[in-house]
């Protein structure tokens, strides 16, 4: 019944695919693995499938993680709203055009690479501020939202798992310190970098397409598409930069301080989803109250925006709450773990390190979530590090970069929904136009980990 457990994952691509529907895709992949786990514990009976589908929902949506991701989604539609109907998004945009420092797609390109590598501490901060920095200059110059979506995805998530001065660092960290690596944990963390191939390769594709203004494959079509068309930038007249700069500096300082603040003064032990909450209310609070001291609405005029802001990130808030709920019942179900099996223990040495990379592909695609990955393929992973006399750091790069490609090309992925939501682009435009990029980088990781097996062992 093993090979069951990867059923629901099949079932949501199948109709993404078929149907171009994310949240009916998403729903049924949850219903059949509440079917299944109905079916295989015997701890209630198949019939109550979708009322344990609901109470699923419920239990995650009362989760205090994801509440807070739910909640965080929602300020980020009123925060959107306010700097965009203040007209400080347009104001910001005549601004850098004016001074002639982004004067050219090459430069826009750059500049919103360079955010989202900036804002290193945590990826849904650092996606959220590139990308609502960065819309109107791609309206502007006609470029593409699917563009837009591809640069903060690729470099946000890349830049974290490699400056792992962050949340995602003490994860890992924590994951690997109970292994005898004859190593210590740090050392084998900060070891990863020069083997985190998937990631640098990812950078230099998005270093390459804004150099060279050269899309591919879905992309240049989104692009043909959009300059067929008579684009305008999404946002009311222009007003005062203000509006736009100082509630996105807010965000990115209140970050940083409640990071220190939730960790205690470590920023690495801070809580991400706590920080990025508090940061971004913040941020909407100060947007808000420009709004009212400038007196650009009244308290009823910017309520109304903020909350008509909300309702429309409504259908991507949902896709995010069933894609933490199909995580946690496919976690329950034991995909994770079937999927790991591939890696075998009869594998070849020299395609064990491949192999890792892969199962983490295959695992983050059908379960959406890079740090699920972690959590299930490091403790399949380390150990074979002090049997086989495997090199510990390349082992964990293998896995960390398999969790980050995965991520990238699966459409059930809580972080494939805030890059659109960031970017303001359809999560299946966003996922087709950035797939062939993460298959490319992808196919090169996995030969040049064989290479890498090859020269430590022969």
């Amino acid at each position: 019944m093993d090979w069951l457990t990867i059923l629901p994952p099949l079932v949501a691509i199948s109709v993404v695919l078929w149907k171009k529907e994310v949240i009916l895709a998403l729903l049924l992949a949850v219903l059949s693995s509440e079917l299944l786990l109905a079916i295989t514990t015997n701890q209630t009976h198949w019939l109550n499938t979708p009322i344990n589908t609901i109470e699923r929902i419920i239990t995650t949506a009362g989760n205090g993680s994801t509440t807070r991701i739910l909640v965080f989604s929602l300020l980020v539609g009123a925060l959107l709203a306010f700097i965009r109907d203040s007209g400080g998004v347009s104001a910001t945009v005549n601004r850098l055009i004016g001074s002639g420092f982004v004067n050219s797609k090459k430069r826009v390109g750059g500049v919103t690479m360079f955010t989202g590598m900036a804002i290193f501490i945590e990826s849904n901060l650092s996606v959220l501020t590139a990308g609502i920095f960065a819309r109107g200059l791609f309206d502007k110059y006609k470029m593409s939202r699917a563009r837009l979506a591809y640069i903060i995805d690729s470099t946000c998530a890349p830049i974290c798992i490699l400056i792992l001065l962050n949340g995602w660092g003490a994860y890992v960290l924590a994951l690997i310190s109970t292994y005898d690596l004859k190593q210590d944990a740090i050392s084998v963390l900060w070891g990863t970098l020069p083997y985190n191939i998937y990631a640098w390769l990812t950078l230099v594709v998005v270093g390459y397409t804004i150099i060279s203004d050269k899309v591919h494959g879905p992309m240049k079509e989104a692009e043909q598409n959009l300059e067929s068309t008579n684009t305008q930038i999404d946002a009311s007249p222009a007003t005062k930069s203000r509006f736009m700069i100082v509630p996105l500096l807010v965000m990115v300082i209140g970050m940083f301080a409640f990071m220190l603040l939730t960790g205690n003064g470590d920023i690495t032990q801070g809580s991400g989803s706590k920080s990025v909450l508090y940061a971004t209310f913040l941020a909407g609070v100060v947007a808000y109250l420009q709004l009212l001291w400038n007196k650009r609405f009244n308290h009823q005029e910017s309520l109304k925006i903020g909350f008509n802001g909300m309702g429309e990130l409504l259908p991507l808030v949902t896709i995010v709450l069933l894609s933490i709920a199909l995580g946690a019942s496919l976690k329950e179900l034991g995909t994770g773990l079937f999927v790991s099996s591939i890696v075998g223990e009869h594998l070849p040495l020299i395609l064990v390190v491949p192999m890792l990379f892969i199962a983490g592909a295959i695992m983050s695609f059908t379960t959406g979530t890079s740090w699920g990955t972690f959590a299930i393929l490091i403790p399949i992973g380390m150990p074979l590090v002090a049997s086989l006399g495997l090199p510990p750091s390349l082992v964990l790069a293998a896995i960390l970069g398999g969790g980050i490609f995965g991520d990238h090309c699966s459409p059930i992925s809580d972080t494939t929904a805030v890059s659109s939501l960031a970017a303001g682009c359809d999560i299946l435009e966003h996922v087709k136009t950035q797939m062939p990029y993460a298959l490319f980088v992808g196919a090169i990781t996995i030969a040049a980990y064989l290479l890498l097996s090859v020269q430590v062992f022969f």
